[in-house]
């Protein structure tokens, strides 16, 4: 199983980002997925899951803020991020729950 991160990068309060997950080994159609995110000196959060039917859990956070989707075509998990704050900062973390990805980099600031 491989997960691959994209999307990640510096913007400004308020602005958005979309993260990508190119899952191979794994269809994202029969499991479920999840972004997780770290920031420094924390520890690993959810942000938010989709289940194989495409039920979705979004962290109380980010919710209203973030959804996550997933589009089978592409064997692909998507978060989408709006409003962002500097306290998002972090790295987010692709995973299907026994494999993660390698994270991708996300900086809020001004």
């Amino acid at each position: 199983v491989q997960l691959v991160e994209s999307g990640g990068g510096l913007v400004q309060p308020g602005g958005s980002l979309r993260l990508s997950c190119a899952a191979s080994g794994i269809s994202v159609r029969t499991s479920a997925m999840a972004w997780y995110r770290q920031a420094p000196g924390k520890e690993r959060e959810l942000v938010a899951s989709i289940s194989a039917s495409g039920g979705t859990n979004t962290a109380g956070s980010v919710k209203g803020r973030f959804i996550i989707s997933k589009l089978i075509t592409t064997n692909s998990v998507y978060l989408i991020m709006n409003s962002l704050k500097p306290e998002d900062t972090a790295v987010y973390y692709c995973t299907s729950f026994t494999s993660w990805g390698q994270g991708t980099q996300v900086t809020v600031s001004s």
